[in-house]
């Protein structure tokens, strides 16, 4: 596999090319790439004009202003910061427990404490969990390992959020997702009105498989559950309204005193360990990092440091296939769902799983 001097894409990536000289399409094409910067930061503008609007709307109407999902990792923690201490506002942070590695668990702990913010953990049935990740894993769509399980088990903590705020009257939930996160089919800045109060979040595969009950599929978010008038809050995504670069956030954030080193910093050391399971099966479906797109992007467009992926990208990848260092939570998640690499198969259609695109 070869990757572009510039950006780091792979050559495997679907409508990816590189030249004689090592240089892919994306980054070849200079006039496409200043017109998509442009567009991006005339997007962001707006974004950041409508998210003052909304921080303005919210202020001092409840007990909190905004709820924030706290991961651990330096996103969330950072956002936090901002919202706290920067803007002032009334934030309640929640978390919800599952698959959070003691590294992020520090974080969390040392910025709660630096800022006093008021934080809730929600630690649901790790059995409907074990459930979930192996039946997906075994019956992945054909986009591989880290859609199939993300774009199910993230909007599980994302209704887990919105059905908090809800409960406690929080107008906003603003969540630490870079620019890229999550699908742009999914979310741009904000979760649509239709998608919050129209749209059962249920998967349409684990409703028609027959392998999960009425009890376990209420775990998704459905807005025909909850009372008529219900006030449902804004979410939405500040990074995509602010000017966003990865490394100056792992910087800010040791510097502040909210994480304890870089190593905490560090996005390979604090995600979900399940997710070096998630990256092994794609590696070997695919043969690159199902999150390399998404980095290079941030390269292409300034948001990322090219020398720290150049190195960290291939130790990552390797660790992975090896198990070695943080990759021995691929053989850790193996154990714990009780799966073979022959298990890791790619079965269902693209789509197969996708709960939010539009109403049924």
């Amino acid at each position: 596999m070869k990757r572009c001097k510039k950006c780091l894409v792979p050559d495997r990536v679907p409508g990816v090319s590189l030249s004689n000289d090592g240089v892919c399409n994306l980054c070849r094409d200079v006039t496409a790439l200043d017109a998509e910067n442009a567009k991006a930061e005339e997007a962001r503008r707006a974004n950041e004009s409508d998210f003052h609007e909304a921080l303005a709307a919210c202020r001092g109407q409840g007990e909190y202003d905004c709820l924030v999902p706290l991961s651990g990792g330096k996103d969330s923690i950072f956002l936090l910061y901002r919202l706290a201490v920067e803007l002032k506002l009334k934030v309640l942070a929640f978390t919800v427990d599952i698959n959070i590695p003691p590294l992020a668990w520090d974080n969390i702990r040392r910025a709660l404490s630096k800022l006093n913010i008021d934080h809730i953990s929600y630690s649901p049935a790790a059995a409907f969990y074990r459930k979930i990740f192996r039946y997906l894993l075994c019956n992945q769509e054909e986009r591989g390992a880290v859609y199939t399980l993300s774009y199910v088990y993230a909007p599980l903590f994302e209704g887990d959020a919105i059905t908090l705020a809800m409960a406690k009257d929080i107008p906003l939930v603003l969540a630490g997702y870079s620019p890229g996160q999550p699908e742009p089919e999914r979310m741009l800045y904000e979760f649509s009105r239709e998608l919050l109060c129209e749209t059962d979040w249920t998967p349409p595969e684990l409703a028609r498989c027959g392998e999960f009950s009425a009890e376990d599929l209420e775990r998704f978010y459905n807005p025909q559950h909850h009372p008529a008038g219900t006030q449902v809050p804004r979410y939405l995504a500040p990074f995509h309204a602010w000017p966003y670069n990865q490394e100056e956030i792992m910087r800010r954030v040791v510097e502040l005193g909210l994480v304890a080193s870089s190593k905490h910093a560090n996005p390979i050391h604090s995600n979900y360990p399940i997710n070096w399971l998630l990256m092994y099966s794609d590696l070997l479906s695919f043969g690159y990092n199902p999150y390399a797109p998404e980095f290079s992007s941030l390269i292409r467009h300034g948001k990322a440091n090219l020398n720290y992926w150049r190195v960290m990208g291939p130790l990552v990848d390797f660790m992975i296939r090896r198990r070695l260092g943080p990759g021995r939570e691929v053989t850790r998640g193996m154990d714990w769902l009780g799966l073979t690499v022959e298990d890791l198969r790619i079965t269902k259609p693209r789509g197969a799983y996708d709960p939010v695109i539009a109403p049924r």
